[in-house]
């Protein structure tokens, strides 16, 4: 009996520790670290989810209705830090090498974001919840209502007209998201010649608003 008690206590200390409390940002940090090519958040279990955070299902639910919610907490925090990223972006480099290659550049740059939001951002844009799509799409919306006014300023302050700016920043918005996603898996060398087809294609949509505002 002494032997049984014995290895009963080693297998419980084998065990993993499960933690006392835990943060809402640690149990998507979690998440994060399960997804890759092949599974989506979407996909993950809530048990999974708290085995790697190292807590008690039950424990999950302090802080999140299901894994649905804690995937629209996902995108919602990649959505924030990305538009933070650009807005500094724009305010540092704008003057000396235009706020197009700037903002595209830092987009591209923050693929390599060790926490991988922003990955899971546009590889999902199309997959998931009906909960998941409507929080990826609302976080576009988020961007082409910059991308609008800053369309609009930009406008304002060369006396150049353009030709329905809102349509414009949705084009430049969904054509930088869906070539982001192809960018995501790319080395260093095939990204750069992408970003700059992308600055180049942006170009193209503005001068060619640009052009059709001056016909009108």
């Amino acid at each position: 009996m002494r032997l049984i008690r014995k290895k009963n206590t080693d297998v419980e200390q084998d065990k993993p520790k499960r933690k006392p409390a835990i943060s809402e940002q640690e149990l998507m940090d979690a998440a994060v670290r399960l997804v890759d090519a092949n599974r989506s958040v979407s996909s993950l279990s809530l048990r999974e989810i708290a085995r790697e955070a190292g807590i008690a299902p039950n424990s999950f639910y302090r802080h999140f209705r299901d894994v649905d919610e804690l995937a629209v907490a996902i995108i919602d925090r990649a959505g924030r830090g990305l538009r933070g990223t650009i807005r500094e972006a724009r305010k540092r480099l704008e003057n000396d090498r235009g706020g197009v290659r700037s903002s595209v550049e830092v987009f591209m740059e923050a693929l390599d974001d060790d926490q991988k939001y922003l990955k899971i951002l546009l590889r999902e844009i199309s997959i998931g919840s009906d909960a998941f799509r409507n929080a990826v799409d609302r976080e576009l919306n988020y961007f082409e209502e910059e991308l609008n006014d800053e369309l609009l300023r930009i406008a304002k302050t060369t006396s150049k007209k353009i030709h329905e700016p809102r349509l414009v920043a949705k084009a430049i918005t969904r054509l930088v998201f869906t070539l982001g996603a192809s960018a995501a898996n790319m080395n260093i060398q095939q990204r750069n010649v992408l970003t700059q087809e992308t600055v180049t294609m942006v170009r193209m949509i503005i001068i060619g608003a640009n052009g059709m505002a001056e016909r009108q």
